[in-house]
């Protein structure tokens, strides 16, 4: 009888993970967990990027991985819960998608071992997960969609000679948007423009926002920012009514009705930060001592229709110079 209690406890010991050595069986593979912090298509990408980069290291979702992925709905409480229910069920990495979602990661880990990888994550630095050197504050590493800025200066000034004034909207939360604004207004005066800025704190306040702004400027550049990109629709329904050009900072704008882009391929932009978590679950490298890594060269992506759509004409040795290029506006 005592034997049989003994083994009875064993057992229960050993189903509640207390031990790792009990029987035969190791840990079957990896759980990680994804925090994202918006809905729209860059995140979207840069998260099936970062499944294929696991999976190219040999770390494949329901083989020996599990995901628990969670989006956040541009809330920043809810990107909180998130970071912190993956902590409470100890999963093995968290990937954090852009910026607010990375710093609540980032926050919520801070007593624990568990590492943090982000992406799409514009100003490392400015959002204190990085020092100046490129080397993380914790346990957090990963990769920044840092905007080419200049190269967008030169492509709007090319498309439009005669502009003056490049409207922004951005919110006043992200950190990533606001050291961008700023990048914008110091690169600004080289290329003859001025910036017109606009904050909002919700998504519901972009539409007046854009309103305001398209009767002010001579064009909108958009950044990657996460609330203003959830109403990215918006925004260019404003501008439409006043045939005001809007620039997007990615694919996925483009397609869906920006003019042009000096942008980001955001889904390599996952791969590699794929890479870089497989390392860290293999136990290859930390990620308290891989710096940030930055995707190479923006790439321009050009949607024709859209700019036919604002009057806007588009040189033929400009198009035929896009890395993509688009003849409709596809909305998902």
């Amino acid at each position: 009888m005592k034997k049989r209690f003994l083994a009875v406890v064993l057992a229960a010991v050993c189903a509640a993970g207390i031990f790792n050595g009990c029987g035969s069986e190791e840990k079957n593979g990896y759980t990680i967990g994804i925090s994202q912090f918006a809905v729209h298509g860059s995140l979207d990408n840069c998260r099936e990027g970062f499944l294929v980069g696991l999976a190219e290291e040999g770390i494949v979702e329901g083989e020996n991985l599990t995901v628990e992925y969670v989006n956040a709905q541009a809330d920043p409480s809810t990107a909180g819960l998130t970071a912190d229910n993956f902590v409470t069920k100890k999963v093995d990495l968290i990937c954090a998608i852009a910026t607010p979602s990375a710093m609540t990661a980032y926050n919520a880990t801070m007593n624990t071992d568990i590492p943090v990888i982000y992406t799409a994550v514009s100003d490392p630095v400015e959002a204190g997960l990085a020092g100046e050197d490129g080397m993380p504050v914790g346990n957090i590493t990963g990769t920044s969609d840092a905007l080419a800025v200049e190269e967008q200066l030169k492509m709007i000034r090319q498309v439009l000679p005669d502009a003056k004034k490049i409207g922004i909207i951005y919110t006043t939360s992200e950190a990533n948007s606001i050291s961008t604004v700023a990048k914008y207004k110091e690169l600004a005066e080289a290329y003859g423009f001025e910036i017109v800025d606009t904050g909002v704190t919700a998504i519901s306040e972009v539409a007046l926002a854009a309103a305001d702004l398209v009767s002010k400027v001579d064009c909108i550049s958009n950044l990657t920012d996460n609330t203003v990109v959830s109403a990215l629709q918006t925004v260019l329904e404003e501008a439409n009514k006043k045939n005001i050009p809007v620039f997007g900072s990615e694919v996925e704008q483009v397609k869906a009705g920006c003019v042009a882009a000096m942008g980001l391929e955001y889904y390599e932009l996952g791969i590699q930060t794929g890479k870089m978590a497989a390392k860290v679950l293999k136990g290859e490298a930390k990620a308290s001592e891989m710096a940030f890594e930055v995707i190479s060269e923006p790439r321009l992506y050009v949607n024709t229709a859209a700019a036919e759509k604002v009057n806007v004409t588009l040189a033929d040795d400009f198009v035929a110079g896009a890395y993509q290029k688009f003849d409709e506006i596809v909305v998902e």
